[in-house]
């Protein structure tokens, strides 16, 4: 049988598998047959056919669709609570090198801290076949249980938490590294203590750093006083407010003060706080922060920080992840790595 010439096509118009199966006078299913199994099915001389419509009519096949032949598509759905986050940004950066190493491709959806599109991206990137997802969220969405179990994907916990959800997590060691801020003032001499972290409302990550800064009260008290505070974003007043009291106590009872910021978004509200006092820091207050924001050595005497090992975590969540695709099965796994103190200017005994 002769090859076919190739039948007309609307200029602009992309060749399909139809056409290429017309021209060399074949089915579409030895079309696909060519791509995935050519040596084994087809004859030499139907392959050559379908080889030679290949090349007049320049068709070449969509990427997706031969992924779902397979059944994989090579694509990881990562969800993030807010990727204006320098945390956020700098695990996704660790997942996609990993996900790259192993050949696959990461989709980003940012929920821009809004719990309730949780379900909607979840679905979105189920629409889209990915092969499992990572997920940074908020940690206290309704329904994202019953939607990742819903769509059959597995799936890898970063940083947060999902009440119910039996997955592999990776995070931060938070009550370690809360214990080793604290141990680090309390040997400057610090000793009223004020924790300030944004809004816990069901977030595991701040309600554990939390937590353990409650325990570090408890293990050395009476000598060493403190409390927590929950910020909200554009209470300046209140901040500034909870800064003085701080500052109020630390005086009465004859006491060094310093403040533990729970992210880089509580730091930067800080450090607006202490410019609107006229405060500095390492002088009326010491600080610390959780996260290392490369601005961090540039405030004042330079902001001590717990530097949280965002690459590895994203590398660990990822792996954890093509693991599971891999085959591996098992009870969920939990991964806590450890933060470095980078100890600078204003942790330093407070000067008058």
């Amino acid at each position: 049988m002769s090859t076919r010439a190739p039948r007309t096509r609307a200029p602009g118009r992309r060749a399909t598998i139809a056409d290429v199966a017309v021209a060399a006078g074949v089915s579409k299913a030895t079309v696909s047959r060519f791509f995935n199994h050519r040596e084994r099915l087809l004859t030499p001389d139907i392959a050559a056919r379908v080889e030679k419509a290949i090349a007049a009519l320049g068709y070449s096949p969509s990427p997706m669709a031969q992924a779902l032949s397979r059944g994989r598509t090579r694509l990881i759905g990562l969800i993030v609570a807010d990727i204006t986050n320098p945390y956020s940004v700098a695990v996704l950066r660790g997942a996609e090198k990993a996900c790259q190493d192993a050949g696959y491709l990461v989709m980003l959806f940012n929920l821009g801290n809004e719990s309730g599109r949780e379900r909607e991206a979840l679905n979105a990137l189920a629409g889209y076949q990915v092969d499992g997802f990572i997920l940074n969220t908020l940690g206290r969405g309704a329904g994202v249980v019953d939607a990742v179990a819903l769509h059959g994907k597995p799936a890898v916990l970063v940083d947060r938490r999902h009440a119910g959800m039996h997955a592999d997590f990776v995070s931060l060691d938070n009550a370690g590294a809360m214990a080793q801020v604290c141990e680090h003032l309390l040997d400057g001499g610090f000793r009223e203590l004020l924790y300030i972290t944004e809004p816990q409302k069901g977030v595991s990550t701040r309600r554990e750093r939390a937590g353990a800064f409650s325990d570090c009260l408890a293990a050395h008290a009476p000598q060493v006083k403190g409390e927590v505070f929950e910020s909200e974003e554009g209470d300046t007043a209140g901040l500034n407010a909870a800064l003085r009291a701080l500052q109020q106590r630390a005086k009465r009872g004859r006491r060094q003060a310093a403040v533990i910021a729970g992210n880089a978004v509580v730091t930067l509200r800080v450090a607006g706080a202490m410019t609107q006092l006229g405060w500095r820091f390492g002088h009326e207050l010491g600080f610390v922060g959780f996260d290392d924001p490369e601005w961090a050595p540039l405030i004042g005497p330079g902001l001590t920080t717990l530097s949280q090992p965002t690459d590895e975590i994203g590398r660990a969540a990822a792996g954890c992840l093509i693991e599971r695709l891999q085959g591996l099965e098992g009870a969920a796994r939990q991964l806590l790595l450890p933060g470095e103190l980078v100890v600078r200017g204003s942790s330093q005994r407070a000067q008058a």
